[in-house]
């Protein structure tokens, strides 16, 4: 099997995250400075094998578009112009960042780590896969 690699777009920085091969744990992977996010994401996809991208999709609460979306749908059209091959899923992000905070607390770190934003970005693009790969499996079962 291959990985699946989870983004959580920014205007500064990009946090991601990665499935193992066998797409059973998610795992922080890198934040990068947003400019760098296509030459970065074309050097691992080299390295290693991707099946699927999911790209946290931001939404206010009531469903309505945020300052951001536009940007995330260019980076969408972006992603799938850029790897023809490799499916690209929108996932609902909203609470992710308020969640990685939580999550950051409550595993113990320090303030000064939760205070360094790329950690929160990073912890956000896991859980944006793991609810993606939560989802897949809760998707029609074979008879």
């Amino acid at each position: 099997m291959a990985r699946i690699l989870a983004i959580d777009y920014g205007r500064k920085r990009t946090g991601l995250a990665v499935t193992d091969p066998l797409q059973i744990i998610a795992t922080a992977l890198d934040t990068v400075s947003t400019p760098e996010l296509m030459a970065f994401l074309q050097q691992y996809l080299r390295q290693e094998t991707v099946e699927t991208l999911v790209l946290g999709w931001p939404t206010k609460l009531d469903g309505q578009d945020t300052d951001i979306t536009a940007e995330v749908e260019n980076l969408f059209h972006s992603l799938q112009k850029h790897f023809p091959d490799v499916p690209v899923h929108k996932h609902d992000e909203r609470f992710t960042s308020k969640m990685a905070l939580n999550a950051l607390i409550e595993g113990g770190t320090s303030k000064k780590y939760r205070r360094q934003k790329a950690n929160i970005d990073k912890v956000s693009a896991v859980i944006i896969l793991q609810s993606f790969l939560e989802s897949q499996s809760f998707g029609p079962s074979s008879p």
